[in-house]
C-alpha cells in the first residue's frame, strides 16, 4: 500500500489530479492552507473510490513548512512513492506596483517551498521500488511575461530545477517530470488579481480535469515535461524559434495591465 502526496488539494488542478489518483486505487496525503475544503474532498474521494485520504492543513510558504509535513509523514510511518507539487500561484501587474510581501511570499511559494520538498521527500521516495515527482510548471515559464514577470520566472525556475532534478535521480528508481500547463479553469485568474481578463481567459482555457488526466497519464510514462493541450503545445515550441523580443512583445499585448 502506497501513497501520493499532493499539495495544493483543496481545489483546481490539485484535487483533480488527487482525483485521478484516487482513481487508479491511489491513497492519498492531501496538503493545502484550507482545512474544511481538504477534509471534505478526502471525504469524498474515500467515498467514491475506496482509498484512504489523510490531511494536513498547512500554508507551504512558511518557513519550515516541509519539515512538518515530512514528521506528519514519518509519525504515522506512511510508503509514500508520489509526490506532486501543485501549491503555487501567479500576482498580476507591474513590479513597482505589487507588494514587497505578497511577491516574495509566492516566490517563497513557487520555489523554495518545492525545492524543499523535493529535498526532505527524496530519501522516503526512494525506499520504494518506482517513485514519481511530478512538479507544477506553466506555459508561462518559456518566456518573458511581462505584467506576470515574477511569476513567469519562478516558474521557469521549476521547469529548470525539474530537468536537473530528473538527471540526478536518472539512476535511481525515482522519476521526475515538469507538468505545464496553460490557461485552465481554476481559481488561478482570481487570486492572481486578473478578474478583469476572466472572460478572455476562460475562452482558451482548459477543464482542470482534462489537464490532471494527461499528467498523471504522463507522469507514469516518466514523461520528462507534460504540456497538455496541442495549442499549449505549439505555443511552447514557438519560443524556441521565433525571435524572443517577438514573442515577449506578443505575452505584452495579451496580458498588460
Amino acid at each position: 500500500m502506497s501513497f501520493a502526496l499532493v499539495t495544493g488539494a483543496s481545489g483546481g488542478i490539485g484535487l483533480c489530479l488527487a482525483e485521478e489518483l484516487a482513481r487508479k486505487k491511489i491513497n492519498l496525503l492531501l496538503v493545502a492552507r484550507s482545512e474544511d475544503k481538504l477534509k471534505a474532498a478526502a471525504i469524498q474521494l474515500k467515498s467514491k473510490h475506496g482509498i484512504e485520504a489523510f490531511v494536513l492543513a498547512i500554508d507551504l510558504s512558511q518557513p519550515s513548512a516541509e519539515n512538518k509535513v515530512k514528521e506528519w509523514i514519518d509519525a504515522h510511518q506512511w510508503p509514500v512513492n508520489i509526490l506532486i507539487n501543485n501549491a503555487g500561484y501567479g500576482l498580476w501587474g507591474r513590479i513597482e506596483d505589487l507588494e514587497a510581501s505578497a511577491l516574495n511570499n509566492m516566490m517563497q511559494l513557487n520555489m523554495n517551498a518545492m525545492v524543499n520538498l523535493c529535498h526532505s521527500m527524496i530519501p522516503i521516495l526512494k525506499k520504494q521500488t518506482q517513485s514519481y515527482i511530478l512538479n507544477v510548471a506553466s506555459t508561462a515559464a518559456y518566456q518573458a511575461v511581462p505584467t506576470l514577470s515574477a511569476y513567469a520566472a519562478t516558474k521557469a525556475f521549476v521547469v529548470l530545477f525539474s530537468r536537473g532534478l530528473r538527471w540526478e535521480l536518472k539512476n535511481t528508481g525515482v522519476s521526475v517530470s515538469c507538468l505545464s500547463p496553460g490557461a485552465t479553469s481554476t481559481g488561478f485568474v482570481v487570486r492572481a488579481g486578473m478578474q478583469s481578463m476572466k472572460e478572455k481567459a476562460e475562452k482558451f482555457s482548459m477543464k482542470a480535469e482534462a489537464v490532471a488526466s494527461i499528467a498523471i497519464d504522463g507522469m507514469f510514462k516518466q514523461k520528462a515535461e507534460i504540456i497538455p493541450g496541442f495549442v499549449n503545445w505549439v505555443s511552447v515550441k514557438a519560443t524556441y524559434f521565433l525571435p524572443k523580443v517577438l514573442v515577449e512583445r506578443i505575452a505584452y499585448g495579451l496580458y498588460k495591465k
